[in-house]
C-alpha cells in the first residue's frame, strides 16, 4: 500500500506510537494515508482503539517478522 508519509516508531513503548502518529496526521491533509511501523506488539490493539476515537480510518495492520505496520487514513 501506498502511503504519502512513513513514521518510524521501532523500538518506541506505548503510548509513544500512538503520540508519534497523531503527531504526524495533524500535519497530513484529510484523505492522506499515514504507515507506521512499530516493534510493540500492543501497536497492534492501541491502533485499532485510536482509529475508533479519532475518526481516523485504520486500513491496513500486517506483522512482518517482529514488526507491526500500520495504515491510517487522516479523516
Amino acid at each position: 500500500m501506498d502511503a504519502h508519509k512513513e513514521i518510524d516508531t521501532r523500538g518506541l513503548n506505548c503510548p509513544l506510537p500512538i503520540l508519534k502518529a497523531k503527531k504526524a496526521l495533524a500535519d497530513m491533509a484529510t484523505g492522506q494515508v499515514l504507515k507506521v511501523v512499530a516493534t510493540d506488539p500492543g501497536s497492534m490493539r492501541d491502533f485499532q482503539a485510536f482509529a475508533r476515537q479519532t475518526g481516523n480510518e485504520l486500513l491496513e495492520q500486517t506483522t512482518v517478522n517482529e514488526e507491526f505496520v500500520h495504515f491510517l487514513r487522516r479523516r
